[in-house]
Parts: structure tokens; C-alpha cells; sequence
């Protein structure tokens, strides 16, 4: 798959660093865009294309309240932002010698 056709599905969208911000800042509670941008250090424009990408997905929905739009997240959104945060915090505990260690077991087995 090449890289234009990897962002246009949902895991090229969420493994990039602002998409995946955003998801897990709405996971604790109800945001407007604005807040998400600040929060995601993207700009406003930016971030309202990422939650219409969202939306496309049925991982947030828009409820509007005379000009401002509150953002929150669907069942299917708060399932995938809890596994995304699950990923995120496994990732962040592996060290660089876990990671070159587990490469070496790859290659040694491989050998085999």
C-alpha cells in the first residue's frame, strides 16, 4: 500500500501524532474544536478536517449549541480512543533495549 492510499484508511489517520491527540483528549470529556487545537498544537482549519475525517468514521459526533459545535465520541470512538490510549501507554514503557532486543530474537529465529 502506498503512503496516499495508507492515510486515506482509518489506521493511517490515528497513527499519525495530532489525530491520535485529539481522539484521546476527547476521551475524557465533551471539547469544542478550538480546545482540541490548542490541546493537539494544530491549527483550527487542520483540525476541523481531522474531526470530519472522524465523523466520516462514526467516531465523533457534532452537537451544536447556537455557533459553537461540541464535540464528543461515539461508543465506537471511546471504544477505539481506549485502545489507542492502551497502545500509546505500551509504547511509551518499552525502553530502546526492549526494542533491540526483541529485534535480535526476530533474527535469531529466523536463522533457526
Amino acid at each position: 500500500m502506498n503512503p496516499t492510499e495508507e492515510d486515506k484508511t482509518l489506521a493511517g489517520l490515528l497513527l499519525h501524532q495530532k489525530p491520535a491527540k485529539m481522539l484521546l483528549a476527547l476521551k475524557s470529556t465533551t471539547k469544542y474544536a478550538t480546545q482540541l487545537a490548542k490541546e493537539s498544537d494544530c491549527t483550527y482549519t487542520h483540525t476541523l478536517k481531522i474531526l470530519d475525517e472522524f465523523q466520516k468514521y462514526g467516531l465523533v459526533q457534532f452537537n451544536k449549541e447556537g455557533r459553537i459545535k461540541e464535540v464528543t465520541l461515539t461508543d465506537r470512538g471511546v471504544d477505539i480512543a481506549h485502545e489507542l490510549e492502551g497502545l500509546v501507554r505500551l509504547l511509551s514503557r518499552m525502553g530502546p533495549a526492549e526494542k533491540a532486543g526483541d529485534k535480535n530474537e526476530t533474527t535469531e529465529a529466523a536463522v533457526e
